[in-house]
């Protein structure tokens, strides 16, 4: 019995509202500013400070901080100490809270690695939402980015979750065998919510 879905999404492409409007329908929770605010809440740190940081690799040059920091004995002794809000930090806590989702069920997860850490879960069901460049920039332009911003934020978001995906799962972003739809939302929200509708239902079929 399918009681969870996650949408992994290429930024841009309005999963996040297709997301929202699915679980209203399912009538099942959504986990996606809410899985921000929680990994915040649990990092003890802002909420706009997690969401610059979900999804993305720390710069080279903090990683390498972080290990002499470690490697360190004044690193050693402080680090067991310390709420990690990195990029690290966060990819964990965003993995117990996605898992703890999960098993309560009845559930819409959008992004940070969902569809990766559920994929071998019986009960969920997952789905990839993509859109041509020109789609993904008319989108951002609609939700009040500028026209440059918009082609900037469409060209190097998924760059870095691209990264984040192959350093923690050893997979290329995205890998379609870790999806059972794959749906360009181009044709409009309204037919990408039916055809993630039928693909649960025809899916519990099999």
């Amino acid at each position: 019995m399918i009681n969870v879905l996650t949408i992994e999404r290429e930024y841009g492409s309005g999963a996040n509202d297709i997301a929202c409007k699915v679980a209203e329908r399912l009538g099942w929770k959504l986990w996606d500013q809410l899985l921000t605010t929680e990994i915040a809440r649990h990092l003890e740190c802002d909420h706009l400070h997690v969401e610059q940081r979900e999804e993305c690799r720390d710069p080279l040059y903090y990683r390498l901080f972080k290990s002499f920091l470690r490697g360190s004995f004044e690193g050693s002794l402080a680090t067991p100490k310390m709420k990690m809000a990195d990029a690290d930090g966060i990819r964990a806590v965003t993995e117990q809270l996605v898992r703890a989702a999960a098993k309560e069920g009845n559930c819409v997860i959008v992004g940070r690695g969902s569809a990766y850490y559920l994929h071998d879960s019986p009960d969920a069901f997952h789905v990839f939402v993509y859109a041509p460049f020109d789609e993904r920039v008319r989108r951002l332009q609609q939700i009040g980015k500028s026209e440059q911003e918009a082609i900037q934020l469409a060209e190097t978001v998924d760059r870095d979750r691209a990264a984040f995906i192959k350093q923690h799962f050893g997979v290329e972003f995205p890998r379609r065998q870790y999806f059972h739809v794959m749906i360009n939302s181009a044709m409009g929200d309204n037919p990408v919510i039916q055809m993630i509708l039928n693909g649960i239902e025809a899916f519990q079929k099999t």
